[in-house]
């Protein structure tokens, strides 16, 4: 049996959910144990017992949320060299575009050398204003499909052992 963790974390829902609709389409998959951990409840040692990985986190202040970079920081060192070559990839929850989350993810997986298997999905929720930062979130049935892709494949891909 492979196991895919899922790390994520949230403020206001909307990362809560993309990662619940990656978790639920993963778990069809036969052969995969898939483990879905809030980044602050999560070990080096769930790390290294996982064979991939899929991150997801809020931007907040155009960066990954505090507490995934947390997570990172408390299992970088213990992780590093023994990871090497797993699968990964990320989802990111923005308010504005993204992409500045998504790097620091990549950059961190790229110092643990994880092969990044899909490109990293980046859902808009164009909240702008401290009120609507702020409010919970509710994605969108399209955008939620997205996410259980992208769950699906990186569980149908670790099954079969295409990665």
């Amino acid at each position: 049996m492979k196991t895919l963790l899922i790390v994520y974390h949230t403020m206001t829902g909307g990362t809560q959910q993309m990662a619940e609709a990656a978790a639920d389409a993963a778990r069809e998959q036969p052969g995969v144990d898939v483990r879905l951990q809030r980044a602050d409840a999560t070990s080096a040692d769930d790390v290294l017992a996982a064979d991939a990985y899929l991150f997801a986190t809020p931007e907040n202040l155009a960066a990954m949320s505090g507490l995934m970079k947390d997570f990172f920081d408390r299992c970088y060192y213990a992780a590093l060299d023994r990871v090497n070559g797993r699968p990964y990839a990320a989802m990111i929850c923005a308010g504005s575009d993204g992409q500045n989350a998504l790097r620091q993810i990549d950059r961190i997986a790229t110092g643990w050398r994880l092969k990044n298997v899909a490109p990293g999905l980046i859902v808009c929720t164009h909240a702008q204003t401290p009120e609507r930062i702020l409010a919970p979130k509710t994605i969108d049935t399209d955008d939620l499909a997205r996410c259980a892709e992208l769950g699906a494949g990186l569980a149908a891909g670790l099954a079969l052992g295409v990665f």
